[in-house]
């Protein structure tokens, strides 16, 4: 059985209603009443024959709801450059490009990226920061158009090119290096270092255990007494400060080992975290031209040849 066409008003309703997150909110950007909001998305789900969102405070996409956004989502995108192209549109009207990064990109090399942007294309940056390896969830979602990946599997519909590897250091402040792992001379880092207390950046950043696993051979993890810093600046100051020991990301790890205020635990032990950009196939001159700035910084920031033993070998 064939799915009847889709009116677009009703899809344009849902992506409204998902990004907006109320039906309130979304009837305010499409100045129509909250019941027409409400009436359209029903509609649609009766076309469908599916659940298509998520009746929560804000609203979620379903599975389908998702597959729905994303339709809705390249098909203003693909409008908006048909009528560049005719000449029909307004030259200075905002062309919104929702993107996926992760934290310590965002804060090393990623907005650099975006000014090679030419302006002329009046892109809108909408940046939703996760984690590098949690992106691709948003990509999925329909939530962004490309994101800044840890995953090499391209997502239904889209193209992966390979940006390179963020380099992570092993590091402390020189005070917390001499209170908590000096130990006796010559004790090995991999006895110290599991009860030391650690900075992480979430509950949901392992790099930290994954370094000490590899590091004592899997016998242990980072200690339990964790301090979680959410922000890239703040986990590197709180590191810097004295707080813990944690990876730090090389760009900003680099300065701050040459002023002295932090120590490198083992400069032969680094975690290298590759980072792909994945976007939908869409014949979009925004998208095109974003991609190829990524891929430009990403080149000069990133490591690009063949890693050093890393605290993984």
């Amino acid at each position: 059985m064939s799915m009847p066409e889709l009116p677009l008003d009703q899809v344009r309703t849902l992506l409204a209603v998902v990004d907006e997150g109320t039906f309130d909110a979304a009837a305010a950007a499409l100045h129509v009443t909250p019941s027409a909001v409400s009436q359209r998305v029903k509609a649609l789900e009766q076309r469908t024959g599916r659940v298509l969102l998520t009746r929560t405070k804000p609203v979620r996409p379903t599975e389908s709801g998702q597959v729905m956004v994303r339709l809705a989502r390249q098909t203003a995108r693909l409008e908006r450059d048909a009528r560049a192209e005719l000449g029909a549109g307004d030259p200075a009207e905002p062309a919104p490009l929702p993107v996926a990064v992760n934290a310590d990109s965002l804060a090393t090399w990623f907005l650099d990226a975006l000014t090679r942007v030419p302006e002329e294309l009046h892109i809108c940056f909408e940046l939703h920061r996760e984690d590098e390896f949690h992106t691709l969830t948003l990509l999925r979602e329909g939530a962004v158009m490309a994101a800044v990946t840890s995953s090499s599997q391209p997502v239904a519909g889209c193209s992966v090119r390979r940006l390179g590897r963020l380099r992570y250091l092993p590091a402390a402040a020189p005070a917390f290096v001499e209170r908590h792992l000096a130990g006796r001379p010559g004790t090995p880092l991999r006895r110290l270092l599991p009860d030391a207390p650690v900075v992480c950046f979430d509950r949901r950043d392992s790099l930290q255990d994954r370094f000490v696993r590899r590091l004592t051979g899997g016998r242990r993890g980072a200690s339990r007494l964790r301090h979680h810093v959410p922000t890239s600046e703040g986990f590197v100051d709180a590191v810097t400060a004295g707080m813990g020991w944690g990876l730090v990301p090389e760009p900003q790890a680099l300065p701050r080992l040459a002023a002295g205020t932090l120590t490198a635990l083992d400069a032969d032990r680094t975690i290298d975290v590759p980072l792909f950009w994945q976007q939908w196939k869409l014949d979009s001159p925004a998208l095109a031209a974003t991609a190829d700035a990524v891929v430009a910084a990403a080149g000069e920031a990133l490591v690009q040849h063949p890693r050093r033993p890393t605290a993984d070998d």
